[in-house]
């Protein structure tokens, strides 16, 4: 039987938190800082090169309330050996120090949270995922995320772990809606390769309001696929802002060019897997915006 919590009303707490957020410079970070802020919080940034000095990091992290751990090298570019070794390094070497200048805290001084982001990359493509799925894949960008994880294990039982998998993100000013716009709005959109890969996404409003739940809920814990309820194809998405633009979507991106941009990287535009947000989901999360129509509107108006 599934159990729900109390609605978020009800269990958040009102305790002014000092925050400490790495990734500073990417969109969710900025995002979040602001939501934060809003709300009270005292939020510190993790400088990128404090993330490989333990001495900077520890002085950093000392007194902080929670960490929210959001760097990474960009996954989407060409895997050349350099690029790949700094993708999984930004990673997993990145959470390694966290978790290690954490436990050596002494617990009075130490955080309570560690908030880490994760990505559905680590499902295996085309087929469908909660949670308690263990088909991942093998493929480069599942072997990162596996690492990613595994990165944080040797945390301090006593450190609560919140780890987010985390879709295609959209809003505004995501890159993903600065990239196609202009051309959706030209009137020279259209789906990519097939369109028929899922394209599991989520607003950037969720992404920012689940991490934000997950730090006043204390009942929180463990893996969430942070997606979008609905699932949907890359032609349902390419429809569906067409639509909206009142634009046709007419032209296709083939397989081929892709490739010669991103190399095999091309193969994260290519295929994905179904993710569903079943433990947000049963832990009462409530998305503000549910579906592709009300994520979209709201990007576009």
């Amino acid at each position: 039987m599934i159990v729900f919590l109390p609605k978020q009303e009800s269990i958040l707490t009102k305790k002014t938190m000092k925050i400490a957020i790495s990734g500073s410079n990417g969109y969710i970070a900025s995002n979040l800082a602001g939501k934060l802020k809003n709300a009270g919080h005292d939020i510190s940034q993790i400088n990128r090169n404090a993330l490989y000095d333990i001495d900077v990091l520890t002085t950093t992290l000392t007194g902080i309330d929670v960490v929210i751990h959001l760097a990474g090298s960009p996954i989407l570019q060409k895997w050349t050996t350099k690029n790949k070794d700094e993708i999984l390094r930004s990673r997993t070497e990145s959470t390694k120090n966290i978790v290690q200048v954490i436990n050596l805290l002494p617990a009075e001084q130490r955080p309570h949270t560690l908030i880490v982001a994760s990505a559905v990359g680590i499902y295996s493509p085309n087929s469908a995922h909660t949670e308690s799925s263990t088909d991942f894949t093998n493929e480069f960008v599942g072997q990162v995320v596996k690492s990613w994880e595994k990165s944080s294990d040797e945390l301090d039982k006593s450190v609560r772990k919140v780890i987010f998998r985390i879709g295609v993100v959209l809003g505004k000013e995501s890159q993903t809606i600065k990239n196609i716009l202009p051309i959706f709005k030209a009137g020279l959109g259209g789906k990519i390769g097939s369109g028929t890969q899922p394209f599991p996404f989520v607003h950037i409003e969720d992404v920012t309001s689940a991490i934000f739940w997950a730090i006043r809920n204390t009942e929180v814990h463990g893996i969430y696929n942070l997606v979008n309820p609905e699932s949907i194809t890359n032609t349902q998405f390419t429809n569906e802002l067409a639509r909206i633009l009142q634009r046709p979507a007419i032209f296709k991106v083939p397989e081929f060019a892709l490739k010669l941009v991103y190399g095999k990287a091309a193969s994260l535009l290519l295929q994905a897997p179904v993710v569903y947000p079943e433990r947000l989901l049963k832990y009462g999360f409530r998305f503000r915006y549910p579906d592709l129509k009300s994520s979209l509107t709201e990007i576009i108006a």
